[in-house]
């Protein structure tokens, strides 16, 4: 993999956790650790964080979600998911799966395999032609440790 396509992983995994944000920050407006991962993973590929500054970030934003429930707790690991891809570039898909996981968990039972399809959609809207098929086989592959989320 090249440097290049790690940082357009990263992109890609901040602008998931970010999409699903607000299911976080609704819930405990007081807590910036996922945000801040967030910011930390896209300074770290403008060149103005370190990795092990994003992957603390990023541990900060799971340590968030630990006491959460629900939406609010999937949609922090995501974003420590993300704050972890400079470390590893496969965290792009435990962001994925997280923030589809918390899209799922927004709605009503009898919603949330639609909502988790919707998700996944934009997700692969917001893929780079250049990481398309990376990320496309990566999932079909890990597909069933990361909760069968990425069947859409």
């Amino acid at each position: 993999m090249t440097d290049s396509d790690h940082r357009l992983l990263a992109l890609w995994a901040a602008s998931c956790a970010e999409h699903v944000l607000h299911l976080f920050e609704s819930a405990h407006p007081r807590d910036p650790r996922p945000r801040q991962a967030i910011e930390h993973i896209r300074a770290w590929v403008r060149g103005e964080a370190g990795m092990m500054e994003s992957r603390a970030a990023g541990g900060h934003a799971m340590a968030a979600a630990r006491d959460k429930r629900g939406a609010a707790r999937h949609a922090a690991y995501a974003a420590g998911q993300a704050g972890a891809v400079a470390h590893v570039a496969a965290h792009d898909l435990g962001a994925a799966a997280y923030a589809i996981k918390a899209a799922r968990a927004a709605v009503p039972a009898g919603e949330s395999e639609a909502e988790g399809r919707r998700e996944c959609r934009w997700q692969r809207d917001q893929l780079p032609d250049a990481i398309r098929e990376l990320v496309l086989d990566d999932q079909r592959l890990r597909n069933d440790i990361c909760w069968s989320v990425f069947d859409c």
